[in-house]
């Protein structure tokens, strides 16, 4: 399986029950969680209420408010307990550092200002050796502590950096996701100069699907196929081929072992 230019072996080791039951768990509990501290909007759509009913529209308001946590309380525990099957290293919310060249800074706004004028193409492999050659010149600079969504680590020591989005990310964040993505790269390099080091927009699934996802409003900013991971192609490389769609029969094994909990929570609204 290739991803970028990287050769990604498929080989993996299938998911057997008991590590199922752990990815399963995690689903149950973020759910639960959420029924325990949730409190339905408290405005009153009289109109609303006479046409869907009170208990959908909860519903309604209750799936709005799990999206918005979906990505910290299940895609990211999912993807760490899901990359440890496979990948030697695999942590959430890793600490990848809290100083930054002042020189890597420098070139990383060049390298932005040169994508946004179109001057270049991107191209992540040149820009992460273009950071590497600054990445210990000049001053350190003290910055907030930073943080990513999901780091693992190959066999090979190749490190893997994630920042997950939502499924429709805002276009005119899209130059924000960039400095990020190159800023962890500088962060890192300045503690370990020759590691190999990649860092990635990852995007939980595809809401285009059958279609294609719409790539094409991130190009210009983004090396489409060395930072950016959709949908199966992420969650594949984090567990091997075949793994989004062993995901999807988890999510579906909760949805049906909740439902009676679910229809019984959203009663009490009728």
């Amino acid at each position: 399986m290739r991803f970028g230019n990287m050769q990604i072996t498929t080989k993996r080791i299938e998911m057997n029950s008991f590590q199922k039951n752990i990815i399963i768990d995690i689903i149950k509990t973020c759910l639960r969680n959420k029924f325990q501290n949730y409190k339905p909007e408290s405005n009153v759509m009289p109109f609303h209420y006479r046409l869907l009913g009170k208990d959908r529209m909860a519903l309604y308001s209750f799936i709005q408010s799990l999206n918005t946590t979906f990505g910290t309380s299940i895609f990211e525990p999912v993807a760490e307990a899901l990359a440890s099957l496979r990948f030697p290293f695999a942590r959430r919310q890793f600490v990848v550092g809290d100083t930054i060249s002042e020189q890597a800074q420098i070139e990383i706004q060049h390298i932005i200002n040169e994508l946004t004028t179109g001057e270049k193409n991107p191209d992540k492999v040149e820009e992460i050796e273009r950071i590497r050659r600054v990445a210990t010149s000049g001053r350190e600079n003290r910055i907030k502590t930073v943080k990513v969504d999901l780091c693992v680590k190959s066999d090979d020591g190749s490190v893997h950096l994630f920042d997950l989005k939502t499924v429709k990310p805002n276009i005119s964040n899209f130059k924000d996701f960039k400095r990020t993505l190159l800023e962890w790269i500088a962060i890192y390099l300045l503690r370990y100069p020759d590691a190999k080091i990649h860092s990635y927009v990852a995007i939980p699934y595809n809401p285009y699907e059958p279609k294609p996802y719409e790539r094409w409003t991130l190009k210009g900013m983004l090396d489409l196929d060395n930072e950016l991971k959709v949908g199966g192609e992420f969650w594949d490389f984090l567990g091997g081929e075949g793994s989004y769609k062993e995901l999807l029969d988890c999510f579906e094994k909760v949805g049906i072992e909740l439902r009676p909990e679910i229809d019984k929570y959203f009663s009490q609204f009728k």
